[in-house]
């Protein structure tokens, strides 16, 4: 079975509602869908089906009575895990271990997605069982242990299906192209609503949030398991692609219920994200990719050290001071759809022209002078990005200075290659240069961070004019914890701009690589517009004032 990432319902079962807004968001009927076929009947099978399985005691027939009803609640072990690779066998699998026996069981064909959706929507008193080319032995076998009453079918002919299955009341249903994949919980009047992967929203009616929440790859039998998560009122998520590109709504749900059950194994990867998605801790204004294409988002920033108007126009003003700055200079950077989040690019260490004590031409700025900033950004949704000027040292060295504050999931760091000087250079005399060997130095470290704290994806920005300033460009490394961007942070005209853009950002098109932009109030001649930034090829994901 392929891979099937189908919106999930979570309402109750066999019921409509409508929300404030007046959208049907609720699950399905109780009769059978709209445009079933009836019923067909057959011949009771000459052979009797089987009693349940030992889970369930054989039910005593009194003189003069009807039996007792069975028992088919079903109920998944602690623990259990699918391990059977083929979509079928794993369908089969689940029913074992979830049903002792069932009333209703379903058949559907396992590549059909939609078929799947029909069924699982429909509402299945029993498991759901997944056909290939023929019905197996195993399903069949399978069939005979549940004993169902009737077998609700859809996507496959029905004469064939009447030949093969002789002596089961069938009801074929037919495919609904409309159908999506429905998992109601017991609770009988409120749901939750987890719409489908880009639409990035969640729609929430008040109700308790599910005890536990089913998780499922995409590759496993994920129409059976929806099933089975409806029987016991069970939320289902299914894994496919980055966990962290989640909708809102669905991470709440991960984030928030007591239990996850992990119905199949997660690998290294997804295992990591739902650490993330877990502890919830998002980038300001939402979300834990910095660049989603589900959630665009472009962020604008006020650059300089802090205390000092000469290094830039961050330092012109207090952080609040700032906060209110920005929100000015942020207006026209959505306007092509992308959410705005304003920044503050501080000068940590700055490039100097002594030696100091260290020889390394570069003075750190203390640590309680950053940190007001710091936590006035966490107030007020605003990102921090830490500069690094390291002169002569190299910058993971100076990055590990302010490892405290690259630790909260709202700050990232710049590289500045400009100032970063080999021996017996001084700045202004020669442009520094960084190889891409040193960038992933602190790549690692810095991506390395990101996982041990379970933080959302962190920036990381390295500084550009000059071609010569980053060697080996091309190499360096853009893991998932960390979203990469080079700016351009050359000043003058318009025109001399627009040229070393088009030289940077050449035969860039399949690089991994994000792209930056930054505006001087003084230097530039004049200073772009937010309308002529975001007319650049490719489109800035950051841009700076200085």
């Amino acid at each position: 079975m392929g891979m099937l990432m189908l919106p999930v319902l979570v309402g109750s079962r066999r019921t409509t509602d409508t929300s404030p807004e007046g959208a049907t968001v609720g699950s399905t009927a109780a009769a059978p869908a709209v445009g079933a076929v009836p019923p067909t009947t057959v011949a009771p099978p000459t052979t009797v089906a089987p009693a349940p399985t030992t889970a369930v005691a054989p039910t005593e027939a009194v003189a003069g009575s009807l039996p007792a009803p069975r028992d088919c609640t079903p109920s998944v072990p602690t623990g259990f895990r699918l391990t059977e690779a083929d979509a079928s066998a794993a369908a089969v699998e689940l029913s074992m271990a979830a049903y002792p026996c069932a009333r209703e069981v379903a058949l559907v064909p396992a590549d059909d997605h939609q078929a799947v959706a029909t069924l699982a929507s429909a509402g299945v008193d029993g498991p759901l069982l997944l056909v290939g080319d023929r019905i197996t032995a195993p399903v069949l076998a399978e069939l005979e242990r549940l004993a169902p009453e009737t077998l609700l079918i859809a996507g496959l002919e029905g004469e064939d299906m009447s030949a093969v299955l002789s002596g089961y009341e069938a009801r074929f249903l037919p495919v609904d192209e409309q159908a999506v994949l429905v998992t109601p919980p017991s609770a009988p009047d409120h749901f939750w609503l987890v719409m489908p992967p880009g639409s990035n929203q969640g729609l929430r009616i008040e109700r308790p949030m599910p005890r536990e929440t089913w998780l499922v790859d995409g590759d496993a039998a994920v129409g059976a398991v929806a099933v089975t998560a409806a029987n016991l009122g069970a939320p289902l998520v299914v894994v496919e692609g980055d966990l962290r590109a989640l909708p809102a709504g669905t991470r709440t749900l991960l984030s928030q219920s007591e239990e996850l059950r992990l119905l199949s194994e997660l690998d290294e990867e997804a295992a990591w994200q739902l650490e993330v998605v877990r502890r919830g801790a998002e980038i300001p204004g939402g979300g834990l990719l910095m660049f989603d294409e589900a959630f665009p988002r472009r962020l604008v920033a006020i650059y300089g050290h802090p205390g000092t108007s000469s290094l830039g126009v961050l330092g012109e003003q207090d952080p609040r001071d700032g906060v209110e700055r920005l929100s000015e200079i942020a207006a026209g950077y959505g306007a092509d759809g992308a959410r705005v989040l304003p920044t503050f690019e501080i000068i940590a260490t700055v490039a100097s022209a002594e030696a100091g004590r260290d020889g390394d031409y570069s003075a750190a700025t203390r640590r309680d002078v950053i940190r007001p900033w710091v936590e006035t950004a966490a107030e007020n949704g605003v990102y921090v990005v830490l500069d690094l000027q390291p002169g002569r040292t190299n910058f993971l060295k100076q990055a590990k200075i302010y490892e405290e504050f690259l630790r909260e999931p709202h700050v990232g760091l710049a590289l500045d290659p400009e100032w970063r000087l080999k021996p017996h250079q001084v700045h202004l005399t020669q442009i520094g240069t960084v190889d891409a060997r040193e960038v992933n130095e602190v790549v690692a470290w810095l991506a390395r961070l990101v996982r041990e704290e379970k933080l959302p994806q962190k920036l990381l920005i390295v500084h550009q004019f000059r071609l010569s300033m980053i060697t080996n460009r091309e190499l360096i490394e853009t893991p998932p914890e960390l979203a990469v961007v080079i700016q351009m942070d050359g000043q003058g005209g318009l025109d001399l701009k627009y040229h070393t853009w088009d030289v940077l950002t050449r035969n860039t098109e399949s690089s991994p690589l994000l792209w930056g932009w930054k505006n001087f109030y003084d230097e530039d001649s004049p200073t772009a517009t937010p309308t002529q930034v975001l007319e650049l090829t490719p489109v800035p994901v950051f841009v700076s004032y200085q």
